[in-house]
């Protein structure tokens, strides 16, 4: 009996694709690839604007403290008479003052006072009005400050004072406001200067003098 023959299988033909669907895929690839690449730009500018912002934050923007400066002080009308201070003239400290503001923005500040002592004893004050200093610029001022003679005179070593022909100044300032940066950025400041002089009476003028300012944020 004859065997019969095995059915030869014929391999199946491979899938091809209409030329829709590999327009459709070509497509699909070119999107895929245009989203990547607007993310990865999306995402190296968010970068660079973050360090762009810190570095701007810890440089350009960062508060500076405003200085406060003496420039020049004088007393005017100080007359003796036999020895003694005249009551009935008041005395009165002219100073040169400079507040300069190392801030991109304007530096605002409140009613800021001067006292002035002799001898530990508070002798004369004055509160000025409100001002600004611009951004990076320098703001002079004349401060007036009247000096009562009593409590000049009230003081134990006025006598060996004007027979030295010396006598030791002290004063403090005190200035408050604010520094504000695009509405963003804003910081309270407090200014203090303490100063100490000598005014020799003779030369009408005051030399040695030391001062130490203080800041507070």
């Amino acid at each position: 009996m004859a065997m019969a023959e095995p059915e030869q299988v014929k391999p199946l033909a491979p899938a091809t694709r209409s030329d829709d669907e590999e327009a459709l895929f070509t497509q699909s690839n070119r999107r895929k690839r245009i989203y990547i690449q607007c993310c990865g730009c999306i995402t190296a500018l968010s970068l660079i604007l973050a360090v762009v912002v810190l570095v701007m934050f810890f440089t350009v923007f960062r508060i500076h403290d405003p200085r406060i400066k003496i420039n020049s002080v004088t007393i005017q009308r100080l007359e003796l008479v036999n020895g003694t201070l005249r009551r009935d003239v008041n005395v009165t400290l002219l100073a040169d003052v400079s507040v300069k503001n190392r801030n991109v923005a304007t530096f605002k500040f409140h009613n800021s006072t001067t006292s002035v002592y002799y001898g530990g004893k508070l002798i004369g004050e004055a509160i000025h009005l409100q001002g600004e200093a611009k951004s990076r610029r320098t703001l002079r001022r004349n401060v007036t400050v009247e000096l009562v003679p009593d409590k000049i005179l009230a003081v134990p070593s006025f006598k060996s004072d004007i027979n030295s022909g010396e006598l030791n100044i002290s004063s403090y300032s005190r200035i408050s406001g604010r520094v504000k940066i695009l509405n963003i950025i804003k910081k309270n400041v407090v200014v203090r200067l303490n100063c100490t002089m000598t005014y020799r009476i003779r030369g009408r003028e005051f030399v040695g003098e030391i001062c130490r300012p203080e800041l507070d944020f």
